[in-house]
């Protein structure tokens, strides 16, 4: 697989995140979550951002869409909301099933043989910065009183 490849599936997936927290952001009533929410998706739009240039620098296209598992995430959290799921457990429990995502698209990325060095050195340094946000949503997520 290319380079740009890899790097078009992250730009997707990241693409995703951004929709996603976008999303929780509006849902949620507790403005630390929105805030947090916030800076999730500013830092997959930082990411998108990184991920082009490597795109660019291979002189290809990056794409600027969304997968269907992500689309099919978001419509899981809008049934989870209307269903009385809008706690903020429940929306940490949903995002932390995002970040879980973002971490195994990562890990697949970084399994591919034929990444350089650059490209490899930039999806590392990220993958190292979702670990962060997993590890922080899942702590807020384990402090969180049940609705």
């Amino acid at each position: 697989m290319k380079n740009t490849e890899v790097l078009n599936d992250l730009i997707l997936i990241n693409n995703d995140r951004i929709e996603g927290y976008n999303k929780a952001a509006k849902d949620a009533k507790d403005e630390s979550l929105r805030s947090l929410f916030t800076d999730m998706a500013q830092q997959s739009a930082t990411m998108v951002n990184e991920l082009k240039q490597e795109v660019k620098l291979g002189e290809d296209d990056a794409d600027d869409g969304t997968t269907l598992k992500g689309k099919i995430y978001r419509t899981w959290m809008d049934i989870k909301v209307a269903f009385g799921g809008d706690s903020r457990k429940a929306l940490l429990e949903s995002c932390e099933f995002g970040e879980d995502a973002a971490q195994r698209a990562y890990e697949a990325a970084l399994d591919e043989p034929a990444l350089s060095i650059d490209v490899r050195n930039v999806i590392q340094k990220q993958q190292m910065e979702l670990k962060h946000a997993h590890d922080k949503i899942k702590s807020m997520r384990d402090a969180a009183q049940p609705a």
